[in-house]
């Protein structure tokens, strides 16, 4: 017999997927058969499978150890663990029980798109493996994605409860995303452009056009202008809508490439990454459960070194 007691990292998972994740070998009709038989039981009484489950909740499984331990491959999680990875120091703005803000450097992958990648979210499931409560039936995961060579904010769930709630934070708009990029051209002007964006997958790369063609996406971008002098403008940008390589492009379609991107920029100052980062996030008022003390709250991500030296070049009087 095992007992599973449900801890606020599975707060919201439904007991059909808990059951897969903590005996990932087990087929469906396995897992339903033994819920049928009261085989496996929450809180001590019969379950159908499709239960949310929450914090304290019991789950008993009446099979025995070498049946469990049969139907569980924890390799995955071992290798994670043992992985031995490039040094990086994660910069964590901000952590609690169920969410992790980091500043992530250029260069580095926000999620993996191949095995051998070692990517953020490697990074921070590591660190939250050795460092955070649970026993691995959620997966802790990133919520947002930057562009390799973007710096900045980068968003973790720990628990189901704070990727849901991150996850639905970005989906609906009500978090602001303020970004800071050296472009090149100068311009006093605070503007919203409003254009439609059109993904090559096959190339990775997007293209700009100022009507609806067919599978082209509405896009909107606000830029205000921080200071400018010398043929360029370091601009804090608000992303409205957040689409693959959205910022990039949009500016570079309207005569302001940022400085350092070799795909829709250009290459000044022997600039080893595009000049763009997330520089701070601002969450809703009123926010409730999970998140109710971050109500309101600002989290900032500090420049890279190379940016702001460029930066402080430029523009000597000028204070961030």
């Amino acid at each position: 017999m095992k007992e599973i007691r449900i801890s606020p990292a599975e707060d919201g998972i439904r007991l059909d997927r808990l059951l897969h994740k903590y005996m990932s070998l087990a087929t469906t009709g396995f897992i339903y058969k033994m819920l049928r038989k009261k085989n496996i039981t929450l809180n001590g009484k019969k379950a159908k499978g499709d239960e949310r489950l929450a914090t304290g909740d019991v789950v008993t499984l009446y099979l025995s150890d070498d049946t469990i331990s049969g139907f569980q491959d924890r390799s995955e999680v071992k290798k994670d663990i043992d992985k031995d990875f490039p040094d990086l120091e994660i910069d964590i703005l901000y952590e609690d029980d169920n969410i992790i803000i980091a500043n992530k450097p250029a260069g580095i992958l926000s999620q993996k798109s191949k095995v051998s990648d070692v990517s953020m979210n490697e990074y921070l499931k590591n660190y939250c493996l050795r460092h955070c409560q649970g026993d691995g039936l959620f997966t802790p995961s990133i919520c947002n994605r930057l562009d390799r060579n973007t710096s900045g904010i980068i968003t973790f769930g720990k628990t189901l409860a704070g990727s849901r709630g991150l996850s639905k934070l970005f989906k609906d708009r009500t978090i602001d995303k303020y970004y800071i990029a050296l472009v090149s051209g100068e311009t006093d002007e605070e503007k919203r452009i409003s254009d439609y964006l059109i993904k090559d997958e096959k190339e990775n790369r997007v293209k700009i056009t100022d009507r609806p063609e067919e599978g082209a996406l509405p896009i909107e971008t606000e830029y205000r202008p921080l200071v400018w002098g010398g043929g360029y403008t370091l601009m804090e940008i608000k992303l409205i809508t957040g689409k693959s390589h959205q910022i990039r492009a949009h500016l570079a379609a309207k005569g302001y490439p940022v400085i350092g991107d070799r795909k829709y920029g250009v290459s000044r100052f022997s600039a080893k990454h595009q000049m763009l980062h997330a520089a701070r996030i601002v969450f809703p008022e009123d926010m409730t459960g999970v998140f109710s003390g971050l109500s309101g709250r600002e989290i900032c991500a500090k420049l890279p070194e190379d940016f702001e030296k460029i930066v402080n070049k430029l523009y000597p009087e000028f204070i961030l």
